[in-house]
């Protein structure tokens, strides 16, 4: 390092990293971008961390928490934004990103996309199937109608309501159409007429306006209220052209106020004459009925010589009927007179004395012919014994005993001594004769030769 060297200042990295911070802070105003959101990350902090890129290159963005949640639709993979922002340096790894204070969708609105996906989430939990839509009523006692009390909505379907049906009740709830707290008031008087149960059909709307004063329409807040609603709703959001998330969940849609009254208020004139239709229709029925009975209650007196000759034909043949009925009696009591005499000497035969006396004879030659035979038996079975018993007398070793000779058996044990070798000298064995025992102690032992 020379002399002219030794003057210059040296930076450390952190220095250096603020060096450029401040360059680019000072040098490059807000700005506008336009780019792709990639690497998206949404930490519990509520900051969103991001990569806006073109075909070429790219930069880190970060929108904190505050900014963030001043977005109206959900920042996703893959979404073209325009932002504005600055130019900064984040420090501990030296790179430069983009602090953001304003992000928009690129080619379409913020609104719009917030609509789309609030439309795709209600769908999904079944708020907008068809098959929970009911019916309106044909004829209600009373109407609901939820919408603003200064606007032009409410003197349209008041007027088309007078027109068709002065007589038709109406309960007003009235609330404001737009801005700040409009979707809670719009919700809060759909579940209040709900809770007195006075209507029988209920009108949510408004009249004509922009995108963003229809937009409370489109709250969640609203749309839950009308699918949970227990009486019908009729939407009336606008214009024709107009569409909202409400019109989706009512249980029917009107392109205008003007229309949801022409749809709910039956026509007092149309329904009259539909009264008056169905009475005349039934006064004729009934003078048809009428005359028709008339001309049959006349015609009775002409028809009675004919009905007393049925009568009488009728009658004869009940005599008949009743003549041959006294002879078929008669010939059918004879024969059951017979057939009991019958039956009478055939329980003589089968009396049941003589055949108990029979079988009483039969039983004692029975038992004595028994008793004869076991006796017999048990004097052979007797004889068996007896010869049974002599049999083992002679094979018994007592009997031996008798005739003189004895039984050596060892001490304790009672082991039969056959052989003089199987005892000690001075060993004890007891001798068994035919009268008693005798108890020896063995002296000498002698073998046979």
């Amino acid at each position: 390092m020379n002399a002219g060297d030794s003057q210059q200042r040296v930076l450390t990295v952190s220095d250096l990293t603020l060096l450029i911070r401040d360059q680019l802070e000072q040098g490059i105003p807000d700005l506008w971008v336009e780019g792709e959101v990639s690497n998206l990350r949404t930490p519990g902090s509520g900051h969103l961390y991001f990569t806006l890129k073109d075909q070429r290159t790219q930069v880190r963005a970060v929108l904190f928490r505050g900014n963030a949640h001043r977005l109206r639709f959900d920042l996703r993979e893959g979404m073209q934004v325009l932002v504005r922002g600055r130019v900064t340096v984040y420090e501990p790894r030296g790179e430069y990103q983009l602090i953001l204070d304003y992000l928009e969708p690129k080619g379409i609105g913020a609104l719009q996309i917030e609509f789309e996906q609030r439309k795709e989430k209600l769908a999904g939990e079944g708020l907008f199937d068809e098959d929970r839509k009911r019916p309106l009523p044909m004829l209600p006692r009373r109407i609901g109608i939820v919408t603003s009390s200064s606007g032009a909505a409410l003197r349209d379907i008041l007027s088309v309501l007078n027109r068709r049906c002065p007589i038709l009740g109406v309960v007003i709830f009235p609330v404001p159409v737009q801005g700040e707290g409009a979707a809670e008031k719009i919700a809060e008087g759909i579940q209040s007429l709900n809770a007195t149960g006075l209507v029988d059909v209920m009108i949510v709307g408004r009249g004509g306006g922009s995108w963003e004063d229809l937009w409370c329409f489109n709250e969640e807040i609203v749309v839950r209220a009308i699918a949970e609603s227990s009486t019908p709703v009729v939407s009336a959001v606008g214009h024709e052209i107009d569409f909202t998330l409400a019109d989706l969940a009512a249980d029917c849609r009107a392109p205008t106020p003007s229309a949801a009254a022409e749809i709910v208020g039956p026509e007092l004139r149309v329904v009259t004459e539909n009264l008056l239709d169905l009475w005349l229709r039934l006064e004729r029925i009934m003078q048809g009925r009428i005359a028709h009975l008339r001309d049959q209650a006349l015609g009775l007196p002409r028809a009675m010589p004919l009905i007393r000759v049925r009568l009488l034909r009728h009658a004869q043949h009940v005599d008949e009927l009743f003549g041959g009925l006294g002879q078929s009696f008669r010939y059918r009591l004879s024969q059951v007179r017979q057939q009991a005499v019958a039956h009478r000497h055939s329980l003589g035969l089968a009396n049941p004395s003589f055949r108990i006396r029979s079988a009483v004879t039969l039983l004692q030659q029975l038992g004595k012919r028994m008793v004869q035979g076991t006796l017999g038996r048990l004097q052979v079975n007797r004889q068996q014994v007896m010869n049974q018993m002599t049999m083992l007398d002679s094979l018994s070793p007592l009997a031996v005993l008798q005739r003189g000779y004895s039984l050596v058996q060892t001490v304790p044990r009672g082991r039969i001594v056959r052989d003089a070798r199987e005892v000690s000298v001075d060993e004890d064995v007891s001798a068994r004769l035919a009268k008693g025992r005798l108890l020896c102690r063995v002296k000498e032992v002698l073998s046979d030769p």
